[in-house]
């Protein structure tokens, strides 16, 4: 009897189940839904500062479109990371986080593109990143641009390099989850410091919303990601 819960594709012995097809066909639905909402609130509050005839639109160069931009690719490295492990890992925790990561700055990059757009500025910068931050960052001696590549080679602070995502990809089961909750860690750890700038330099009201908003949920996270790995016999990696 044919089981009703597998479906035929391609070939005669190629059988996927018609139950988590369906699920990440919801996931991929819901992330592009939280894109979608993301972007129109960043209009929405964009708008409504545009309507502030003392409020000033950000320009090229200004502390809200720079970290608009770069965390815009700061996320988007998350949100892939993320993705793979809520698709490869077994662990019901590491699932959970990843899925909560992915959903919450896919959110996040939306909300920042609607207000690059309304701002009428690129979604990335042309040159090289962080040149926003004029002051050292935590942990950090350099300024903007260069000098706040990460010791790793990575263009910005806790970003995986290519050679850490190919892998990531390679691991499975336990080791994929602990070096995912080491790259996210860090991940996090980079992010956190650029949302901090942000908030404590920014004289927009929506900026520093969003990046209060970053440093109490990212903060969260990171705690859980550090009790993870302890339980799974990782550490956290370098800055």
């Amino acid at each position: 009897m044919d089981d009703p819960d597998l479906q035929y594709v391609d070939e005669p012995g190629d059988e996927v189940p018609r139950s988590a097809k369906s699920r990440w066909l919801v996931v991929g639905a819901a992330l592009v839904v939280m894109l979608i909402l993301g972007f129109g609130l960043g209009a929405l509050t964009t708008r409504l500062i545009d309507s502030d005839p003392e409020s000033t639109t950000p320009g090229a160069g200004s502390i809200e479109v720079g970290f608009a931009q770069d965390m815009s690719v700061h996320h988007l490295q998350a949100v892939t990371m993320a993705g793979w492990a809520r698709d490869h890992t077994t662990d019901p925790a590491v699932k959970t986080l990843a899925f909560d990561i992915e959903r919450t700055q896919t959110g996040q990059v939306g909300r920042m593109k609607g207000w690059l757009g309304l701002w009428g500025q690129p979604e990335q910068t042309t040159g090289a990143y962080m040149t926003w931050m004029t002051e050292p960052m935590a942990g950090h001696s350099g300024h903007g641009g260069a000098d706040m590549k990460a010791s790793n080679g990575a263009p910005m602070p806790g970003m995986a390099t290519s050679a850490e995502l190919a892998k990531l990809r390679s691991l499975t089961g336990k080791e994929m989850d602990v070096f995912f909750l080491q790259l996210m860690l860090r991940h996090h750890m980079g992010g956190t410091e650029m949302a901090q700038y942000a908030n404590d330099h920014t004289s927009v009201a929506d900026v520093k919303s969003l990046t209060r908003s970053m440093l109490v949920s990212q903060g969260a996270e990171m705690d859980l990601m550090k009790s993870l790995l302890q339980e799974r016999g990782g550490s956290p990696l370098p800055a």
